[in-house]
Order: structure tokens, then C-alpha cells, then sequence
């Protein structure tokens, strides 16, 4: 059986470090190390800001209780006490991440799985047993669904940016595109090679789970298809912490959550499909694709394909040099650029029950899962075609 390092970052999380203890602690599967980085900068320490004074104290607290002896086998690193913390001009979760990773990608083998959390999550007890039996894999993007609150503002946005994230999901899917993946940082999995592979994370005050999905995208098959016992609850909750995400989306007004994250229509997703679908004629000659007018608009250049063509000399290459260069980022900053929403849904998000729109959470859901297979079976000969570079 393959050896599993879980990599938690912790800033101020000590209202979740016994309930994260104790999943844990609960898994079936024993064969892991939890790799935990308290961590905030170290400036805070001296500062007179409450939320820094505050965060300090909670960090101090987190660092006594993972002193006080785990269940499991663990590695704490201290990028909190004094003296340990961030340089200025550092920090935040992408930096945690990529210490935790690369404290991991530098004492594992390249077979290592790394399972990144955070510690709001809950996950099965068989979580981890899951992901050991799915082995060999490269990379996988978790199913996941937020826990409602009970509160009924909060609930009610929680489930309009989740039901947004599921939408584009789902048409991605649908246009068989490679980065048909949301990013969670709780949500994903990837081993020690495919990391070293991919370059490693950057690290981000947020999105760095985005950008590494789609590196490792680049470089190896992500995969989305597991069993049904694996999935992971994080929680919704509102944050200012990171400038964007689930957090900071829940702390919008409900109008401004719907304008910035809107279900973008499904003819403007097709676009997008009917482009990829264009990149093995491109290896012959120039033809206008539905994103052409946006891309010389992005890249600042009228010759979008011919470059590619001199740097790839055989068909596979050329098209695997186009699904880089329109990856998901371009591909969403098009569904932006288009501005065309989805005329009808069968939910008022506004004013339906919170019962009536979990239902439609449960069917996105339901569909998500039911076609992660279809998606990765159908997608996996381009998949494989394109990354063998032949």
C-alpha cells in the first residue's frame, strides 16, 4: 500500500484543531503522516492590530495543543513563534502550502501521495483508505459540498457561489475540456512526482490551488472519477483572509456575490469547446475559431498559431501547445469577456427556500458526480495522445 503525507496549513484554527485531530485520528487507513504549518507573519507579533494580536494568541494555542502529542504519526512546522514567522513581503496559505509541500517533495519518494486539507474540513473515516486503494494516480480534484450553517443568509450564498462553481463544472464537462476542475485546497491530491513534475505551487495569497490544478493539468491527467466514499466537507464560512475565494465570496452582498460570479450562459462554454476541437486543423493552416478575436486581444499578437507551429513539429505536440496556451484561466477570463449569462434557471436564488435551492445543489451534484467517469473516459484518449508528445 502507498504512504499518504496529509499537508494542513494552520493559521489561527485552534476552534478546528480537535475536530481535525479527531478525523484524523478516526481514518481506517494508519499508513500516513499529517504535515501541519502554523504559520502568520512574523510582524504580527509586535503589532497592535486586534486581528494580529488575536491571530498570535491562536497560533500559540494551536502550536501548545500540537505539542500536548498526536494520535498519528505528525510533523508541526513553526512558521508562527518568534523569529519563525513570515518575512515581510511573504505569507498567507500559498506560502504554507508550498512549505509543506516541498518539507514532503523533500523527504518522499516520488510514489508518495500528498493529500492537501484545511482545517475546516471534515472528511470520512475511510478517506484516506480511499485514496489508497484509487492508487496509481497522478493527480485527483476531490468531490466536495459545503455543510450549510443554519444560518439562512449565509446558507443561502453558500449555496449560490457552490451552484456556481458546479455550473461551470458541469459545462466544462460537457465540452470535454481538460480543465473541467474546480480548485479547492481541501479537495486535492496529487503524488510527489506529478508535483515535481508540474514545478511545484507558487505561492499565492489565494488561487494557488487554481494554478497548481492547472500546472499539473500541463503535465499529467488529472483525474476527477472515485469511489463514493470520497469527499470532503468543507466548511462555509466568511473570511477576509485571502482577496478572493469561498471566504471572501460569502462576505459579499447577495446582488454583488450574483454579478461577480455568474452561471455564464452554455453558448459561451460551447465556444470554448468548438475551439479546442479546431486545434488539429490549426497544425495545417490559420482558420478563426470562436476565441480567435478574444485571444488577439489577450496575447497582444495577430499571430496566434504560426509560432507554435515552428516550436512543434508533429500534430500531437501543436495541439498540446494550444490546450497550454487557452487553458482554464483564458478559458474563464473569455466566459467574462463574452458577458452572456444563462437566461433561465430552475431556482430564484434570491428568493426560493433554502430547501428548494439545496435541492439544486443535490442535482448539479448528483449529475458532477455521475459524469466525472463518463468525462474522464471520454477525454482520456485526447489525454493520452496529447501528454505521450508523440
Amino acid at each position: 500500500m502507498p504512504h499518504i503525507s496529509v499537508a494542513i496549513p494552520l493559521m489561527a484554527e485552534r476552534e478546528n484543531l480537535d475536530r481535525l485531530i479527531a478525523c484524523l485520528a478516526r481514518q481506517s487507513f494508519k499508513g500516513f503522516t499529517a504535515f501541519f504549518c502554523v504559520n502568520q507573519p512574523d510582524s504580527w507579533r509586535s503589532s497592535s492590530d486586534p486581528f494580529c494580536r488575536q491571530v498570535v494568541s491562536d497560533n500559540d494555542a494551536t502550536l501548545r495543543r500540537l505539542g500536548e502529542g498526536l494520535p498519528f504519526d505528525a510533523v508541526v512546522v513553526d512558521r508562527s513563534s518568534g523569529g519563525q514567522g513570515w518575512p515581510e513581503g511573504k505569507g498567507g496559505v500559498g506560502q504554507a502550502r508550498k512549505a509543506l509541500f516541498s518539507l514532503i517533495a523533500g523527504r518522499c519518494g516520488d510514489d508518495e501521495i500528498v493529500v492537501s486539507l484545511d482545517a475546516d474540513t471534515a472528511f470520512p473515516d475511510d478517506y484516506l483508505a480511499t485514496l489508497a486503494a484509487a492508487s496509481p494516480f497522478e493527480a485527483l480534484a476531490v468531490p466536495y459540498r459545503h455543510p450549510l450553517a443554519g444560518d439562512e443568509a449565509l446558507d443561502r450564498r453558500l449555496l449560490r457561489y457552490e451552484c456556481y462553481m458546479r455550473w461551470y463544472q458541469l459545462n466544462m464537462m460537457r465540452i470535454a475540456n481538460p480543465y473541467a476542475f474546480t480548485a479547492l485546497g481541501s479537495a486535492l491530491v496529487f503524488t510527489v512526482a506529478a508535483y515535481r513534475r508540474s514545478g511545484g505551487i507558487s505561492p499565492l495569497q489565494a488561487g494557488e490551488d487554481f494554478y497548481l490544478l492547472q500546472k499539473l493539468a500541463k503535465t499529467t491527467t488529472v483525474r476527477l472519477a472515485l469511489g463514493s466514499g470520497c469527499c470532503v466537507f468543507p466548511r462555509g464560512r466568511l473570511s477576509s483572509r485571502v482577496p478572493f475565494g469561498t471566504g471572501p465570496a460569502l462576505a459579499l452582498p447577495f446582488e454583488v456575490l450574483g454579478e461577480r460570479y455568474p452561471f455564464y450562459a452554455a453558448s459561451s462554454f460551447d465556444r470554448a469547446g468548438e475551439t479546442f476541437a479546431l486545434f488539429p486543423s490549426l497544425y495545417d493552416r490559420d482558420v478563426e475559431t470562436p476565441m480567435s478575436s478574444f485571444l488577439r486581444q489577450q496575447l497582444a499578437t495577430d499571430d496566434l498559431w504560426s509560432p507554435l507551429r515552428r516550436n512543434f513539429k508533429s500534430r500531437r505536440l501543436f495541439v498540446r501547445a494550444c490546450a497550454e496556451r487557452v487553458d482554464g484561466l483564458r478559458i474563464l477570463q473569455f466566459l467574462k469577456h463574452c458577458g452572456e449569462r444563462e437566461p433561465s434557471l430552475a431556482v430564484d436564488f434570491a428568493a426560493d427556500p433554502i430547501s428548494r435551492l439545496e435541492d439544486f445543489r443535490e442535482l448539479l451534484f448528483s449529475r458532477e458526480m455521475a459524469q466525472r467517469g463518463l468525462w474522464q473516459a471520454g477525454l482520456a484518449p485526447w489525454l493520452d495522445s496529447v501528454l505521450s508528445g508523440a
